[in-house]
């Protein structure tokens, strides 16, 4: 059986190797999305570091949360 990539895992491998580029200033691009961006973007960038943290912390937010039963 082949494996095949979801999309999440491809914009996450090309996210990381975008930004894992020491010769690009991440401050500057990080200027021009929040200028470009609007308020979606950066609020999903947000919640993306938020659970990146989280997962290399070894945090299950699944586990976390509230059920009925």
């Amino acid at each position: 059986m082949k494996f095949r990539m979801t999309d999440e895992e491809k914009v996450a491998l090309k996210l990381s190797a975008l930004i894992s580029d020491l010769r690009l200033d991440i401050e500057k691009v990080g200027v021009y999305v929040a200028r470009v961006g609007g308020n979606t973007v950066n609020h999903r960038l947000n919640l993306l570091t938020e659970v990146a943290q989280q997962e290399r912390e070894g945090y299950d937010i699944r586990q976390h949360q509230y059920t009925l039963f």
